[in-house]
């Protein structure tokens, strides 16, 4: 056998063992997904997690899962353990990212301006983002954002107290770690019907 034709069996050989490690990366979030614990169980997920120019966008369209309503309605106050940010919480770790981005921005909004909490959120929107562009395929967007994510978080490590620790499940620090990672890593995501969530993020969030 030539060294060119064993190279290319090679190639082929290494490049259907990257798919199935890729299907296998996939399949085995989507079952992670099914058994992730809701924080408020009473609440239903929207009919379908939006990506932008592929489906209906949620509110400005008539078609949208949330038209003349809002995706999530105005917050009174900015908490950890305010019902918002368990449904954002909800809704992240199971492969909601436009929605979990709408329902932490209304904490945002009405957090302290410079304190520690609208950091958080802010940090928070930006993993969201990154889940909504890597599932669009854009790695460089995803890198972008989760890099400024985890900016946010680092620097929150050191004001940081344990409620923030309890409310994300890890440190802010470890956190920025995995997050920066599974965006770097840039996973193959298998095919699925519009609309249907798909976690990409190898952690849970609470």
């Amino acid at each position: 056998m030539s060294a060119a034709s064993t190279a290319g069996r090679l190639f082929w050989a290494s490049l259907r063992y990257a798919e199935l490690a890729g299907w296998c990366y996939m399949s085995w979030m989507a079952i992670r997904a099914m058994f992730r614990r809701r924080l408020l169980p009473e609440k239903s997920f929207p009919p379908y997690a939006y990506l932008p120019g592929r489906l209906p966008h949620p509110v400005r369209d008539p078609a949208g899962h949330s038209y003349n309503s809002e995706a999530t309605p105005p917050a009174a106050a900015a908490s950890l353990d305010s019902d918002i940010f368990l449904w954002g919480v909800d809704l992240f770790n199971h492969g909601y990212y436009w929605e979990a981005h709408e329902a932490w921005e209304a904490l945002w909004q009405v957090a302290d301006r410079g304190g520690p909490l609208r950091m958080l959120f802010k940090a928070l929107i930006l993993l969201s983002a990154a889940g909504v562009k890597i599932r669009e395929g854009k790695q460089p967007a995803a890198i972008r954002h989760s890099g400024r994510a985890a900016g946010l978080l680092h620097d929150l490590q050191e004001t940081a107290g344990h409620d923030f620790e309890r409310a994300l499940g890890m440190s802010p620090a470890a956190l920025a770690a995995r997050a920066r990672a599974t965006a770097s890593i840039a996973p193959t995501l298998q095919a699925s019907a519009p609309g249907q969530p798909q976690p990409v993020f190898d952690f849970i969030l609470g």
